[in-house]
């Protein structure tokens, strides 16, 4: 792929190369949840997951190597690693399948309206600061729960914590999906009957 000028077009980017890591992650970390119970490395997966996000993050702005790919890859990361620890949670039975249910839910709705977007010529909704703290409260919640499972004091400190950010995390996500769906109307609507935006608008930002 040819560069641009401005640089959106990049793939060979140290931000998008810590976004292919944590995509590696997935597999390794259901793997070590789910046969040899290795719940600690786990969560130090998870950490070090967690700390990449923020990390290509960083690098992207400081070094002017913001990208499309970039742009998919994030948020692509976290809602795989998020599908994952809420699937092994429930084959475990850390966690109910009503709120695996609850949480995939709202991101098929998301997924066929970012679908509908497509469809039109438009691109995804910016990503909201709502959508980015509840992904945040979700990802401290699920390691909480993991730990929370064993005995002791400190399990019962951890799974008590746990439901609390796992609570708010789930308002949270919903409450920026609502958002999402509010962007994605007014999207479609500024498209017009043809599937192309009226003459003098913008398409929604990537």
């Amino acid at each position: 792929m040819r560069e641009s000028t401005d640089g959106v077009d990049r793939v060979a980017t140290v931000p998008n190369l810590l976004s292919f890591l944590r995509l590696l992650g997935v597999p390794v970390f259901l793997w070590l949840i789910l046969v040899p119970h290795a719940d600690l490395a786990a969560v130090i997966l998870l950490a070090i997951s967690g700390a990449t996000d923020y990390l290509d993050g960083w690098v992207a702005r400081r070094w002017h190597q913001q990208s499309r790919l970039g742009e998919l890859l994030d948020p692509t990361a976290d809602r795989l690693y998020i599908f994952a620890t809420l699937l092994a949670l429930g084959i475990r039975d850390i966690v109910p399948w009503w709120l695996v249910g609850l949480l995939v839910i709202r991101d098929v709705i998301l997924g066929v309206a970012l679908l509908v977007l497509r469809g039109r010529g438009v691109g995804p909704p910016q990503v909201h600061y709502l959508g980015k703290a509840a992904t945040l409260n979700l990802l401290y919640a699920f390691p909480l729960l993991l730990l929370g499972a064993g005995s002791g004091t400190w399990a019962e400190v951890a799974r008590v914590l746990g439901w609390a950010f796992a609570i708010w995390g789930t308002g949270l996500y919903w409450w920026a999906g609502l958002l999402y769906l509010g962007q994605v109307r007014s999207a479609v609507s500024a498209t017009g009957t043809h599937g192309r935006p009226p003459e003098g608008s913008r398409e929604v930002p990537a």
